[in-house]
């Protein structure tokens, strides 16, 4: 036969098809739906922008498995709660138990099922180990889930390590429900005091070096939000852009800091520059030059 497609089919013919395993055929029900309506693609900012990327779920070393009396509900509760996304359809037994589902919950996934007691599958009667979760907005996710029949225990409060709250669900099991942290443009969270949290090359000309470095390295432009500013990506650093007009040449980092007035006070004490303080819509800034004329900024959010 000329035709590849003819010896192909022609020997595929000997063969039965078989049905694909549940779980995979769920899951890959969910990625081409993802695909097509482009759902889950993360926000994504340049240069200075503000935005939130939204991190892509994963199985981790670690995931929780709970066992619930109806999975169902629970389902509908995770996500109306904790704006939980559902992975793929739920496998369902033929009694018409759930054998398995999945929800994504921020980049980590929450596996259940329905109680099996023939195999020992069953629900803790204390409500199992409870499962920290981290949320937009604590206060409305604890007020959501009450109205969906779960129950508080203790307040809503601040110990000194982020806004917190502390819930039993309808089906007993008990979740620390604690505030997101915000995040970079990247989907990381954002950096301590004195950490890197951005690497902009400066050059002269940024139109001659996206066509240089696109050429050589492969590098991706995405437009920024002040001009002559763009995001880049391949270059392997978390957070990177390209700023042309800039009398600087090179790499110049923005670092992370608790009180910007203070930090710039300490510059100026160990015999550095600071050339100009001005906020923009990712927070406030400091140009500023070290004791060895290197630039950089300071970023406070």
């Amino acid at each position: 036969m000329a035709d590849a497609f003819d010896a192909l089919r022609a020997r595929m013919s000997a063969y039965e098809p078989a049905d694909p395993d549940p779980r995979f055929a769920a899951e890959l029900r969910e990625r081409l739906r993802a695909e097509v309506l482009n759902e889950g693609a993360p926000m994504t900012t340049t240069e200075t922008g503000s935005g939130t990327a939204a991190p892509s779920a994963e199985v981790h070393s670690l995931t929780p498995y709970l066992v619930v009396s109806d999975a169902r509900r629970a389902l509908d509760f995770y996500v109306e709660a904790f704006g939980a996304t559902r992975r793929g359809d739920p496998i369902v037994m033929e009694d018409g138990r759930i054998g398995h589902a999945e929800v994504a919950i921020g980049d980590s996934v929450l596996m259940l099922a329905e109680e099996f007691p023939e195999i020992d599958h069953v629900a803790a009667t204390s409500g199992g180990p409870g499962i920290r979760v981290e949320v937009a907005d604590v206060d409305a996710a604890v007020a959501r889930a009450v109205e969906l029949g779960a129950e508080t225990v203790g307040p809503v409060e601040d110990r000194g390590h982020g806004r917190t709250g502390r819930i039993r669900d309808p089906f007993g099991q008990r979740w620390l429900v604690q505030q997101a942290p915000h995040r970079t443009s990247a989907g990381r969270q954002l950096p301590r005091h004195g950490e890197a949290t951005y690497f902009t090359f400066t050059v002269p000309d940024d139109e001659a070096a996206k066509a240089f470095y696109g050429t050589v390295l492969g590098w991706q432009f995405s437009r920024g939000s002040v001009p002559r500013a763009w995001g880049a990506e391949g270059t392997g650093l978390p957070d990177a852009g390209v700023w042309g007009g800039q009398l600087y040449a090179g790499w110049k980092l923005m670092y992370a800091v608790d009180d910007l007035d203070a930090a710039v006070e300490r510059v100026r004490a160990a015999g550095g520059t600071v050339r100009e303080v001005k906020p923009e819509p990712y927070g406030l800034t400091a140009d500023c030059v070290d004791n060895q004329g290197v630039e950089f900024w300071l970023w406070q959010q």
